[in-house]
């Protein structure tokens, strides 16, 4: 299991980069508005399997993929993010 906890690694890592990536402004002029909205699309087609999937993930998993959720805010607005999020997962937890 150790390829999974590097390949985990892999993507919290390259989702902090994005995040970080977003902040100071995304994509060049050069890049174009399609590449956004493309990487827009994968973002949120991921973020929708993940909720989809959210009640059959064992209990660790969806501890560590809500710090890492919360972590992709500013510190100073982790808490509210953390909030807006377990209310987003306690008003959906029977939808899938």
């Amino acid at each position: 299991m150790p390829e999974s906890k590097s390949g985990a690694k892999h993507l919290y890592d390259l989702a902090k980069a994005l995040g970080r990536w977003d902040d100071e402004g995304g994509a060049t002029a050069s890049s174009g508005p399609a590449l956004h909205a493309a990487e827009e699309r994968v973002v949120r087609c991921l973020g929708a399997a993940v909720i989809m999937q959210w009640n059959d993930l064992p209990t660790e998993i969806q501890r560590k993929l809500f710090e890492a959720a919360a972590s992709m805010s500013d510190p100073a607005r982790q808490f509210e993010l953390k909030q807006q999020i377990a209310r987003f997962l306690h008003e959906h937890k029977d939808d899938a």
